[in-house]
């Protein structure tokens, strides 16, 4: 957040709603291509194991 805060600060005003958007867009593109990007911070595989046993005790209930 800080560096799209000093982007705008040097472009001062934005001719449209749609041109800040393009900016800010533009530098989270960015940071998700980059290595710290793609840094995990949560396990997925337990939330996927927990999801199929909740569907396994739907499917044995009905």
């Amino acid at each position: 957040m800080r560096e799209i805060r000093r982007r705008s600060r040097v472009v001062g005003n934005f001719p449209d709603g749609q041109s800040a958007l393009m900016l800010a867009a533009a530098r989270l593109r960015y940071i998700a291509g980059s290595r710290w990007g793609t840094r995990q911070y949560m396990n997925m595989e337990r939330l996927k194991e927990l999801k199929q046993e909740q569907q396994a005790a739907t499917v044995a209930v009905a």
